[in-house]
Formats: C-alpha cells, sequence, structure tokens
C-alpha cells in the first residue's frame, strides 16, 4: 500500500532535522565526559587551593563560578582527561565536592535536537516564534525584523555600530513619543547565556503585547522610550553555535597571542585593569589591551552619551540567581546604595511571585567578588542611577546549559522584576 503524502513529508522532516543535526555537530567542540562539579571550601585555605589550581593551565578547567570565598560555591567544568587528576587533588586536601551535571555533552545533545525540531517549523510572524526554545543569530535577527515590521508605530530598529566581525549590532527602540528619557536592557554580552538572548526575545514580545493593555507597561512606555539590545555579542553568539557552545568573549584576535577574545564586561572605562579582571589574552575574564577596544562595548558607550537622558540601565547575564548593582570595583557604597538596596529587594520579591525563585541582591562586590572594568559600574558613574546586572536562573544545577522549558520561566519572572525597576524610575525622576 502507498504511503500518504502527510506521512512521507513526516519522514522527510525527520530526515531533514537529522541532517542538520549531522551537519551541525561536525566541527563543533565536543563536552563528551565533561563533568561539572560544584566545589564548596570550608575555610580560605582551601580557597587559595582552588585559586592556585585556575593557574594549572594543561588541565584546561572552566570555572563557571571562581572560587572567591568560602560562603559561595564553586563549580567548574572539567574535561575527562583532567578528571582524575582534579578529584584527587579535592581528595588528598580534604576539599568536599559534588558532581553537578554527569556528562555535558548529553545535556547539549539534547538542546541542539529541541532545536532542531522547532527549525522544522518556520515561523511567519512573532506570534507563531517558538520562545520556549533556543535559536540562531540569523532566527533572533529575523524575529527582530519581524517585530519592527507588525508594530511600525511602535517599534523601530537601530544599529548602533558593528561587531568586530562585522555583524550589524541591532538594538530595538520601544517609543510612543518624541524627545524621551530612556531606558536601557541588554542581553546575551557573554555570548554562553543562552537563556538571556531568550529572554531578551521574550521581553520584546511582551512588550509589544503588554502596550494599551496594561496600564504599567503602558504608563512606563508613554514616559521613557526602551531599547533592547537582544545579541550584545553577536560574534561570540554565533561562535557558540557553530564551533564553541561554551565561548563567552568577543572574537576580536588579541595582537601576540593565538588566544582570541575579550571579556566584553570587563572592558568598560571604569577602573579598567583592576583587580576582578585579568591580563592574559587566553583568560575568559580577559580585560583586553585598552577600554572599549572592543567594537560591541564601544558602540553602547557612544550609544549611551550621545543619548545623553538614559535613566536605567539593565544587563542580564546568566547563571547565580543574583540581582546586583554598582559598584564592583570598590568596596565604598554608592551613594544612591541605600535606595538601590530597597529596589533590589522589591524586585527580587516580585520575581520569586510566581516559581518561588530566589534571588541575593547587593553591590557586586558584597554579593559576589571583586570585578573591574564592568558594564553597570561604569553606566553608573555615567550619572545613571538605576544600574544592575542580573544573573538568572539557575544556582549550578544545569549552569549555562539551561533546559529550554525553563526559558519561559525565567523570562517571565524577570520580567517582574524589570517592570519593579521601570516603574520606580518612571515615579522618582532625577
Amino acid at each position: 500500500m502507498p504511503q500518504s503524502s502527510s506521512a512521507t513529508g513526516g519522514k522527510m522532516r525527520k530526515l531533514l532535522i537529522l541532517a542538520c543535526l549531522i551537519l551541525a555537530v561536525l566541527g563543533r567542540k565536543t563536552f563528551e565526559g565533561h563533568q561539572v562539579l560544584r566545589i564548596t571550601a570550608a575555610n580560605d585555605v582551601q580557597i587559595s587551593l582552588l585559586k592556585n589550581l585556575t593557574d594549572h593551565e594543561h588541565l584546561e578547567l572552566d570555572f563557571w563560578r571562581e572560587p572567591v570565598h568560602e560562603s559561595l560555591p564553586v563549580d567548574v567544568r572539567v574535561p575527562s582527561s583532567s578528571l582524575h587528576r582534579v578529584k584527587s587533588f579535592l581528595k588528598n586536601n580534604k576539599i568536599h565536592y559534588k558532581i553537578m551535571i554527569q556528562d555535558l555533552q548529553d545535556l547539549l545533545d539534547e538542546e541542539q535536537q529541541e532545536m532542531m525540531r522547532s527549525r522544522a517549523h518556520q515561523p511567519k510572524s512573532t506570534d507563531g516564534f517558538n520562545y520556549s526554545t533556543y535559536h540562531t543569530l540569523d532566527e533572533i535577527y529575523s524575529f527582530i525584523d519581524m517585530l519592527v515590521t507588525e508594530n511600525p508605530q511602535l517599534v523601530s530598529k537601530i544599529v548602533i555600530g558593528q561587531s568586530y566581525e562585522r555583524r550589524p549590532l541591532n538594538v530595538l527602540k520601544f517609543s510612543t513619543g518624541s524627545n524621551r528619557p530612556g531606558i536601557w536592557i541588554d542581553t546575551g554580552i557573554h555570548s554562553r547565556e543562552w537563556v538571556t538572548q531568550a529572554s531578551g526575545t521574550w521581553f520584546a514580545k511582551m512588550i509589544v503585547a503588554s502596550y494599551n493593555r496594561d496600564p504599567a507597561l503602558t504608563a512606563i512606555l508613554n514616559t521613557f522610550d526602551i531599547f533592547l539590545e537582544i545579541v550584545t555579542n553577536p560574534d561570540g553568539f554565533q561562535f557558540t553555535h557553530t564551533s564553541d557552545r561554551l565561548w563567552r568573549k568577543t572574537r576580536k584576535p588579541n595582537r601576540g597571542s593565538s588566544c582570541i577574545g575579550v571579556d566584553p564586561n570587563r572592558n568598560w572605562d571604569v577602573n579598567f585593569g583592576g583587580p576582578g579582571s585579568y591580563n592574559d589574552p587566553c583568560d575568559d575574564r580577559y580585560y583586553g589591551p585598552y577600554a572599549n577596544s572592543e567594537s560591541e562595548v564601544k558602540a553602547i558607550v557612544d550609544f549611551v552619551k550621545s543619548h545623553g537622558k538614559l535613566k536605567a540601565f539593565l544587563s542580564i547575564h546568566s547563571y547565580s540567581q543574583f540581582l546586583l548593582y554598582p559598584y564592583g570595583y570598590t568596596s565604598t557604597p554608592c551613594r544612591d546604595n541605600a535606595e538601590l538596596y530597597n529596589l533590589a529587594w522589591k524586585a527580587v520579591t516580585a520575581l520569586s511571585r510566581p516559581y518561588g525563585t530566589r534571588y541575593r541582591f547587593g553591590s557586586i562586590i558584597n554579593v559576589i567578588y571583586q570585578a573591574s572594568g564592568s558594564s553597570v559600574d561604569w553606566s553608573y558613574n555615567q550619572g545613571i542611577k538605576y544600574s544592575y546586572a542580573f544573573e538568572l536562573r539557575d544556582t549550578g544545577h544545569f549552569g549555562f546549559a539551561l533546559p529550554a522549558n525553563q526559558i519561559i520561566p525565567t523570562a517571565y519572572e524577570t520580567w517582574l522584576a524589570l517592570m519593579v525597576i521601570m516603574e520606580h524610575a518612571k515615579n522618582n525622576p532625577y
């Protein structure tokens, strides 16, 4: 009996997905057998031992959460070739650890399969866009163009510059009037933090869906323009899809080194090169040859300065469940510390309501570690009082490989916190 056309079509789609998956894997760095360990140091001595471990480049360790002090766990991706040595080192020094991710490649394979299934159904509008899966750079750029086409009275696309590899630095502008003060939101400055770019697309759709329907968002947009850069580091993001899922930095070559890229959140002109940033081009936290050396950073700097009236600067990262405000480079409290603390408390309280997700909050240096050259320290020093950095879900169970079924819950709870901050900025002009 001959097969129906629908059955044949279904088989063809499955074969196409399989072929795409095979092509996608070819040439890509694999993490088969890599484990992510959660290490809990008991004292300063053990923290020092773990810091020394970071200097052993031959182990090829990737610290997802760095050793800072004993109140914070340390998460580290360990290649299969180094597992025995690292575990022996920890046992010999009586440092407690547990395995958070048994085989990282298993998680990444599931992530790719989910993306391929979604790709079989290309959306014709932003209503048909799948917000519950991860997307490529081209798919996000297509989403941006669709959103602008569908909402020309509310949304426009501005290009604030080019990446090193000549990709456009696209920013969505949501505006209901001229000459308004603004709110800046960026996602994806660290390219491997995929839940942030995914949340950014959800935020964009939420803004257009809520205007003239949600009184609070409508009042915000009748006061402010909102600027949203969904893919702040497009070269790095593209590289995470084609070559190395865990790439963090930009893709600009470094003079005198075979290692590529700069940490775009250590490249800002605020205590540049100070504690919490690194002068090794091979380090994920390399601050770069000079402040604003990365075109992706310089474009935002130029935009912020030329706009001149931004009232909030909100940078979205993952993971750890933190809401942070200045400063990171100094322990001296910023002049608005009390207000920023109270506002952060209100924001994380709102965030916790749907799913019970718990965030820590406070200044960067007090909650996590000393960090120089970060964007929110820079924006605060530019006079943008409401400068915050989010670290989204989770606390280490999945880390940078957060399953796609958590995208929408993550975006939704984060949106509630963003609304609290934006409303406060509206109600407390300065």
